[in-house]
C-alpha cells in the first residue's frame, strides 16, 4: 500500500454529479459537485429521466475537474470508488458504468460504496479537518430529502487497520470498519421531502428546506402545536406525512392566505427566490406556520435520537445528510446532547449534501481490507446499510 493512497470517488445517486479525490480516507484534494437544482426546480422535485441525462452530460467534465483541482492525472489514482446504491437506478448506472470503465482500462481496483455509509464518513471527514475524533459506539442520524434513518454504529476492533494518526496518536476512524444496526426509519415521507412539499404548498420554491430554514427565525414556533406521531411497533420510527398534511389542512381552512401564496408564485416565476426577496411577501401568519412546522420536524428528529441513546447507549451523536445543514437542528442537537456529555458531530454544510468526497472516504477501509468489486458490481435502488 502506498503511503498516500489516492482514491477517486464518483457519486451520481440522485441529482448531483460529483467526483472527488481523497487521500487515505481523510484528506480532501478536490471535491467537485455539479447540481441539477435549476433543472428540476420547475417540477418541484427530481425527475429521474432528466437526472440521468444530466449525469451523462456532466460525468466526464466533473471527473476531469476533480483531477485538475487535485493536480493529478488518471494515472496517479490508486483506486476508484463509486456509489452503487441506494438511489435512482438510471442515475446510479451513469456513475457506476463510468467508474467500471476507468478501473478496467487503467487496471486499478474498483470499490462499491453504499451511499448511506458515505454520509457517515462525511462526518468523520469533517471531524478530521478539526482534529476531532468521535468516540464509539455512536448513534447516527441520516436525514435528507430521501432518507430519515437511525443507526447504532460500532467499531469492529479486530478489523481496525494499524495506521496511526500522528495528531490523535491512535488508529484513525477513517480506517475502521463499522457494524451498523438500524434502529429506526421513516414510514412515509423523509424529513427533507416533507419540507419540500410544504414549501411547494406555500410557493417558496425548490428545494424547500433551505428557504424554510432561513424564514423560520422570523416566525413564532409555538403558535401551532403539531402532534408528534406515536409509532406502533417500533417507537424509533419516524413519520412526517401527518405534519405535512396538517399544514395542508391549515391552508385549506385559511383562504385568506391564498393571495400571498399567489404573489410568491409570481415572484418565483420572475426569478425571485432568495429569503430576502420572499420574506416581504410572507405574512406573520405564514411565518408562524413555517417556524412551527420546522420546530415540529426538528423535535421529532431529536426525540427519537434521544430515545435511541437512552435505549442503546452512545458516546457520540453523528448527524449527516442534507437536512443536517438545518440551523435549528444543529442548535438543538449541540445544546441538548452536549449537556448530556455526548460529543455531537456534523459535516460542514458542503459535505451534508450528496458529494463524492464522502464516497472516496468510505472506500478507504475497504481498500485496506482488499474488498474490491468486479465487473459484475450492480446498481441497486434499495441497498440497506443494515
Amino acid at each position: 500500500m502506498a503511503a498516500r493512497t489516492r482514491i477517486l470517488g464518483i457519486e451520481s445517486s440522485c441529482d448531483e454529479t460529483s467526483a472527488a479525490v481523497v487521500v487515505n480516507g481523510s484528506e480532501i484534494l478536490s471535491n467537485v459537485v455539479s447540481s441539477q437544482v435549476a433543472i428540476h426546480r420547475e417540477y418541484g422535485g427530481v425527475v429521474p429521466e432528466l437526472a440521468s441525462r444530466e449525469h451523462l452530460r456532466k460525468i466526464v467534465p466533473v471527473v476531469r475537474e476533480a483531477l485538475s483541482r487535485a493536480s493529478l492525472t488518471l494515472d496517479d489514482v490508486d483506486a476508484f470508488a463509486v456509489t452503487h446504491g441506494p438511489g435512482l437506478i438510471g442515475a446510479l448506472l451513469v456513475g457506476l458504468t463510468y467508474a467500471k470503465g476507468l478501473a478496467l482500462s487503467l487496471g486499478r481496483p474498483l470499490i462499491g460504496v453504499n451511499h448511506l455509509e458515505g454520509h457517515v464518513h462525511a462526518v468523520l471527514l469533517e471531524a478530521a479537518l478539526h482534529g476531532r475524533r468521535p468516540e464509539f459506539p455512536a448513534i447516527c442520524l441520516i436525514v435528507s430529502g430521501g432518507h430519515t434513518l437511525l443507526y447504532f454504529v460500532e467499531v469492529l476492533p479486530d478489523e481496525a487497520a494499524p495506521d496511526v494518526d500522528s495528531k490523535l496518536g491512535a488508529p484513525t476512524p477513517h480506517s475502521w470498519n463499522f457494524r451498523y444496526t438500524r434502529l429506526g426509519s421513516t414510514r412515509d415521507d423523509a424529513a427533507g421531502e416533507a419540507g419540500d412539499k410544504v414549501a411547494k404548498m406555500l410557493a417558496l420554491g425548490y428545494p424547500g428546506g433551505p428557504i424554510l430554514d432561513q424564514l423560520a427565525p422570523a416566525g413564532n414556533n409555538s403558535v401551532h402545536r403539531f402532534a408528534e406521531p406515536k409509532m406502533k411497533g417500533n417507537a424509533l420510527d419516524f413519520s412526517f406525512s401527518g405534519i405535512k398534511t396538517a399544514v395542508l389542512y391549515y391552508l385549506r381552512n385559511h383562504p385568506e392566505l391564498a393571495p400571498e401564496i399567489e404573489a410568491r408564485g409570481g415572484a418565483l416565476a420572475a426569478g425571485k427566490r432568495s429569503a430576502e426577496e420572499l420574506r416581504p411577501l410572507c405574512s406573520a401568519q405564514t411565518l408562524d406556520l413555517i417556524a412551527s412546522f420546522q420546530h415540529a420536524v426538528v423535535n421529532s428528529l431529536f426525540s427519537r435520537t434521544a430515545a435511541a441513546v437512552d435505549q442503546h447507549g452512545a458516546c457520540s451523536i453523528l448527524v449527516s445528510g442534507g437536512v443536517a445543514a438545518n440551523s435549528e437542528l444543529r442548535r438543538r442537537f449541540e445544546k441538548d446532547f452536549q449537556a448530556r456529555g455526548l460529543g455531537v458531530f456534523f459535516p460542514s454544510r458542503a459535505l451534508c449534501t450528496d458529494n463524492a468526497a464522502m464516497i472516496a472516504a468510505a472506500a478507504w477501509p475497504r481498500y485496506l481490507a482488499g474488498e474490491f468489486a468486479d465487473a459484475e458490481l450492480a446498481a441497486h435502488a434499495v441497498l440497506p446499510l443494515a
